[in-house]
């Protein structure tokens, strides 16, 4: 059976996969807007034990490889007991470390924004939990889209190594057939067209979104994380 032969039968079978990488990847992205935000707002404005927290917390899940990570989380679940499905697992830690770099990216975008606008925003009576909901997060989150773009993009790959766990993605399924077939190459090959194809069309769609929420002449240093795409 020759190589071409091999991937048009298994590339059914490898699309399956696609489909729990993407439920995976946007999982873990949700995720990590959710907590990312407001983690983002407790290290800027938040009192010493928030920004503290938040610290921590970034250091931690930034200084541990994903791959580790994934052991960790998977011995533990299985330490106390709990039922352990690696999707699950899989989408946990790749959320939690999403987390904490989605909430540096919010972060650098606060900072980023002119320093008055708090004083602002209470000069027009409003309180600061309304400035910043109302008036900061509005503009910082326009400005992050590029940072966001980076952060799925590298997550995209990231959620290669989960195959480890039995999670059945496009790894797995390709590293499954590879093994029966001997055709390595040809199927990884494919695999990476997979994941390039993936990471092109959402930057695509997220560069038409910087585009739309764009103002004219504010902002436009980070287009250059969309160059090339």
């Amino acid at each position: 059976m020759d190589s071409l032969t091999v991937i048009i039968n298994a590339l059914p079978f490898i699309l399956g996969g696609t489909l729990v990488t993407v439920g995976a990847v946007g999982a873990a992205l949700g995720m990590g807007l959710c907590l990312g935000v407001p983690f983002a707002v407790m290290q800027v404005y938040g009192n010493p034990l928030m920004r503290s927290f938040v610290s921590i917390y970034v250091w931690f899940f930034r200084g541990i490889p994903i791959l580790v990570l994934l052991f960790l989380f998977y011995g533990f679940f299985l330490s106390l007991g709990l039922p352990v499905n690696p999707f699950l697992i899989s989408c946990l830690v790749m959320g939690c470390t999403s987390t904490a770099y989605q909430s540096q990216i919010f972060r650098g975008a606060i900072q980023s924004l002119p320093s008055g606008q708090m004083k602002a925003g209470r000069a027009l009576g409003m309180s600061d939990g309304q400035t910043i909901r109302c008036i900061i997060l509005p503009q910082a989150l326009r400005l992050s889209i590029p940072g966001w773009a980076n952060e799925f993009s590298i997550l995209l790959k990231d959620s290669a190594v989960c195959y480890v766990l039995g999670t059945q993605e496009i790894m797995a399924r390709t590293a499954a057939i590879a093994a029966r077939t001997h055709e390595h190459l040809a199927l990884y090959a494919t695999a990476g067209v997979i994941y390039f194809v993936l990471t092109l069309v959402v930057l695509k769609l997220l560069r038409r979104l910087e585009n739309r929420v764009r103002v004219p002449g504010y902002g436009t240093h980070g287009n250059a994380a969309f160059k090339g795409a």
